[in-house]
């Protein structure tokens, strides 16, 4: 985000002629013309196109595309060393039905996404914790067709249409000042471990948000569960057949620092439970299980405020259990520490560092263990899950463009496939940049 400058001061200059006997001030009569004022910053790289895009608005539509890539190189550890680039194309439009129809508090959002790439974790490192938030899906799909109604003066908030759940719900803000996909901006465990679906990737459904008080939100709905869904010749084809279930999420988030004028530091809370009630494999044996559950805790709080702007320390954290008999990871952990500001001048930029630590279901280590003839020493600890550390730094180069230099430590990445491999350290870069 730009800094804001502010408008400079108009300043009288008091212009003096020099005679030989005394000094005539023409203050009165001559006034300099007012500093111009900076052209201001676009928020998108290509600009207004001439006052083009923002006609466009005013007659109601909002254009938006955006880009990232992630560029990334395996040094050491992991299955071999190696680079990979990723990217992202997203675009759509987002139509004011109020301005359009007279359809008062309505949106339509339309939105395309498009990847390409290859992973640096699938292809080297051979870790299950995605180093590369950007990668997976490596096709053109529609990822969102909805409308959005607000109803009471946007106190209540319905969605309804073909979009991705995790667009409303599980998310926590901190964690896209990283580039791991653990982080980036959900929980694992979430889509993982049932039928949960987070962007790109689009279900039909309704989502509710409701504001209980201004610091209060609670967030529910009901989502379809259709894995099919997630395949490439399905990209354009939101009535494919293989529904299997319905998701139900009910979400509570405290906001303190909400309230106008609060002298308290900004946060975040979420808790909440989803049950999904489809019926899946159960882990570890044989059979299936009707129904997968889980909850979850997200917080994010300031803890460290520079001046009245949004410089400051914040500490983040998530926690999620599911079941053993229907979750491939049972426990998810994350915490770890945000710094908007950093030097002078520099109010947009963000140092970031966090630990992420998935752990594998007991029962699927169980399982493995009785099935290999002979289990290398000490491959129990090995298998007991996968970490992440990680460390980057934002660098707000203009409105429109963030450029974040990125490493990474993956401890154990082989055990969500059962093998010793050496720790990993991988470096890269991600840019994301608004057209």
């Amino acid at each position: 985000m730009a800094q804001d400058r502010g408008a400079a001061q108009d300043e009288s200059v008091i212009l003096t002629a020099k005679s030989s006997d005394q000094d005539i001030s023409l203050a009165p009569y001559v006034t300099a013309a007012p500093p111009a004022r900076p052209a201001p910053v676009s928020a998108e790289m290509t600009g207004d196109w001439g006052g083009l895009r923002n006609r466009i608005k005013q007659a109601g539509f909002t254009l938006r595309a955006d880009y990232v890539s992630e560029s990334f190189a395996a040094i050491d550890g992991g299955e071999r060393r190696g680079t990979a680039y990723a990217q992202q194309i997203r675009a759509g439009v987002d139509a004011d039905m109020d301005r359009l129809v007279g359809w008062k508090g309505a949106i339509i959002h339309v939105t395309l996404n498009d990847r390409r790439g290859a992973g640096i974790s699938s292809d080297f490192v051979g870790n299950r914790l995605p180093i590369q938030e950007d990668y997976g899906g490596l096709y053109t799909r529609l990822s969102e067709a909805t409308v959005e109604q607000n109803f009471d003066g946007g106190r209540l908030n319905l969605r309804v249409g073909y979009f991705a759940m995790g667009n409303d719900l599980g998310g926590l803000a901190p964690g896209c000042n990283f580039v791991n996909a653990a982080f980036c901006a959900h929980a694992l465990t979430l889509s993982g471990d049932s039928g949960w679906y987070n962007y790109p990737n689009a279900r039909w459904g309704a989502a509710v948000r409701y504001k209980l008080r201004r610091d209060v939100i609670l967030r529910t709905g009901i989502y379809q569960v259709n894995p099919a869904l997630n395949d490439e010749q399905n990209a354009f084809k939101p009535f494919a057949a293989g529904t299997i279930g319905a998701l139900i999420p009910l979400e509570v988030e405290y906001d303190p620092g909400a309230h106008p004028g609060s002298r308290v530091l900004p946060g975040h809370y979420k808790l909440a439970a989803y049950y999904d009630t489809a019926r899946a494999a159960r882990q570890g044996e044989a059979g299936t299980v009707k129904g997968r559950y889980g909850v979850y805790l997200l917080f994010d709080q300031m803890v460290l405020r520079e001046g009245t702007g949004k410089r400051g320390l914040s500490l983040f954290g998530e926690f999620t259990a599911q079941p053993a008999n229907s979750a491939a990871i049972t426990r998810w952990a994350a915490f770890g520490l945000l710094k908007t500001g950093t030097l002078p001048g520099r109010d947009a930029d963000t140092i970031a560092l966090g630990y992420v630590q998935a752990t594998i279901n007991p029962h699927l280590r169980a399982l493995h263990a009785a099935t290999v003839a002979t289990a290398p020493t000490g491959s129990d600890r090995l298998f007991f899950g996968e970490a992440v550390i990680e460390a980057s730094y934002g660098f707000q180069a203009c409105p429109w463009l963030n450029i974040r230099p990125d490493v990474q430590y993956v401890i154990h990445p082989g055990a969500f496939s059962y093998r010793q491999t050496g720790n990993a350290l991988a470096i890269g870069t991600q840019i994301r940049s608004q057209f």
